[in-house]
């Protein structure tokens, strides 16, 4: 073909006929949603594991975000916004998993749950989650009674012991269940705080000083996966010893964490997420489980709150920070 006739070839792309170019695939919308924002590692964990599949946001995916700031009232509203857009498949978490449910039974949804999915009625079993939803579960509630050993473990005069839970989320009930044996079997007292708004956590934590506690067990909770360094930082203000989940929370001055890893659970999401987005069913995703479970310990905090840590505990510690 002379240079000429293909110039002229190209030109005439502009005058094909509008069904013609209208034929292109439109870039699949992937909507993001939770009760409150990630931490940065989580979305960097699922955009990895999304990139290695094949998807870079902007350029052959998008992804719209929406949060609801605590604020469980709002996911109703705000995932209504996000159906408005089309999206290919929704990735959310927690109690915004269960709203998106409610919402819509045709676009695909991939969760993340701290809980057994099937109690918090996600899912109709794990091999076979049927509908369409699937997703990653950490378990992080029946991890709870370990966790609070792990804190008698580090603390052990302490006798009063606080829980901080979100009552309006949905493993609130669940994890204060799974406590309550494991508290009577160590000889503790467990003190039920609540919080569901950044407002109420600071208040919080000096009821915490007037029940003279002496440790603080906090929640699972997708609200306080958001509030990490807050708290961490409430902890070391009140000299209150506490323990969390995901080893964010000791990285950011808490003391201890002890739970599934966060990001190795986003980054099976994104895997999950990719393979959907190729054609792939829900129903035909069997709930995956983040079995890496991770024991970080703050050394430094541990300093300055005038505790010695048992060798015992060091040794077993995926990770010391000094």
């Amino acid at each position: 073909m002379k240079r000429r006739e293909f110039i002229t070839l190209l030109g005439g792309a502009a005058a094909w006929p509008i069904s013609a170019r209208a034929q292109q695939p439109a870039i699949p919308i992937v909507g993001f949603i939770g009760s409150s924002g990630f931490p940065k590692q989580t979305t960097a964990a699922f955009l990895k594991s999304l990139n290695e599949i094949g998807y870079d946001d902007h350029h052959n995916v998008v992804i719209e975000y929406r949060w609801a700031e605590g604020r469980n009232d709002r996911l109703p509203a705000l995932i209504s916004d996000l159906l408005s857009r089309k999206p290919s498949v929704i990735v959310t978490n927690g109690p915004a998993a269960l709203a998106a449910k409610a919402a819509t039974t045709a676009i695909p949804i991939i969760f993340f749950a701290g809980s057994d999915p099937i109690k918090l009625g996600l899912v109709a079993s794990l091999n076979r989650p049927g509908a369409n939803l699937t997703g990653v579960t950490t378990l992080n509630t029946s991890v709870g009674p370990k966790r609070l050993e792990v804190l008698h473990e580090l603390v052990p005069t302490a006798v009063k012991i606080g829980v901080l839970v979100n009552p309006t989320g949905p493993s609130a009930k669940e994890l204060l269940a799974e406590l309550e044996p494991a508290a009577r079997s160590l000889g503790v007292q467990i003190h039920v705080l609540e919080a569901s708004t950044q407002q109420e956590l600071a208040p919080a934590f000096a009821t915490l000083v007037q029940l003279r506690a002496g440790a603080l067990l906090i929640g699972n909770d997708a609200f306080f996966t958001s509030e990490m360094e807050l708290l961490a930082a409430l902890s070391i203000q009140h000299a209150i010893p506490s323990i969390y989940q995901y080893p964010e929370f000791a990285a950011a001055g808490g003391l201890v964490s002890y739970g599934a890893s966060l990001t190795d659970a986003w980054r099976l999401i994104g895997i999950y997420t990719g393979r959907i987005l190729k054609g792939e069913k829900p129903a035909d995703l069997p709930v995956q489980q983040s079995t890496k479970i991770e024991l970080f310990i703050n050394l430094k905090t541990a300093r300055a709150l005038g505790l010695t840590v048992p060798l015992s505990l060091l040794g077993r510690a995926d990770e010391v920070i000094e």
